[in-house]
């Protein structure tokens, strides 16, 4: 089980500070959503936030692009310190290309797809990325309700694809659905809220917990 904190949910008032808790208290990711408020109705983080944050820690940078063809941005996403990207398969034409520039640069690849995207159109990428996001609420804002018939495509996913692959879920999750969602299959977890509301620390144990670390 992976942790990947969403720090759209941080203070960005403190967030190095936020960072150094997150690490002490034993998260494994950090998940930063970069938003160009074209493919998702919201804008946020690009590469001048990832690069000032990188210097703060070692931690594995799980970027997620909620951008309008995100091949034009992959170099510089992972330039400024990117160890995985994440594109949306409704946001290109060349999927396969952007799974391959990722690769290449020697970083984690992953594909997502909406709500309403079948989990077919993920599929013929499967074998040729290292993880696939479930977008379990409609992205690009945060503090929405989970959308529990998205656990369907999360055990789709866990029959179908090869031991080791890692299945992602991000949006709506709280230490009450926790239990149930990694029981679908998905091993990498993002929180936002859950994690940074109230104590930090205290959040990241017992989320780690409910997982069984």
């Amino acid at each position: 089980m992976i942790l990947s904190p969403s720090i759209l949910a941080a203070d960005f008032g403190i967030l190095g500070e936020q960072i150094k808790i997150l690490e002490k208290a034993g998260a494994d990711w950090l998940h930063i959503d970069v938003m160009d408020g074209n493919f998702v109705p919201n804008i946020t983080f690009a590469m001048p936030v990832i690069k000032s944050i990188r210097k703060y820690t070692d931690m594995f940078f799980d970027v997620h692009l909620m951008i309008d063809r995100p091949e034009r941005y992959i170099n510089d996403i992972i330039d400024s310190g990117a160890d995985g990207v994440t594109i949306h398969i409704e946001s290109t034409e060349i999927p396969d290309e952007c799974i391959r520039m990722i690769k290449a640069r020697g970083k984690k690849a992953a594909v997502t797809l909406k709500p309403a995207t079948p989990v077919e159109a993920v599929i013929p990428y499967i074998e040729k990325s290292d993880m696939t996001l479930v977008m379990t609420v409609e992205p690009g804002m945060g503090g929405q309700k989970y959308m529990y018939d998205m656990n369907e495509k999360v055990r789709r996913l866990r029959e179908i694809a090869p031991e080791g692959y890692n299945i992602e879920v991000d949006g709506g999750v709280t230490l009450d659905n926790l239990a149930e969602i990694t029981a679908a299959g998905a091993n990498v977890i993002v929180a936002g809220t859950c994690v940074f509301k109230g104590d930090i620390e205290k959040n990241v144990k017992e989320m780690m917990r409910i997982c069984g670390r």
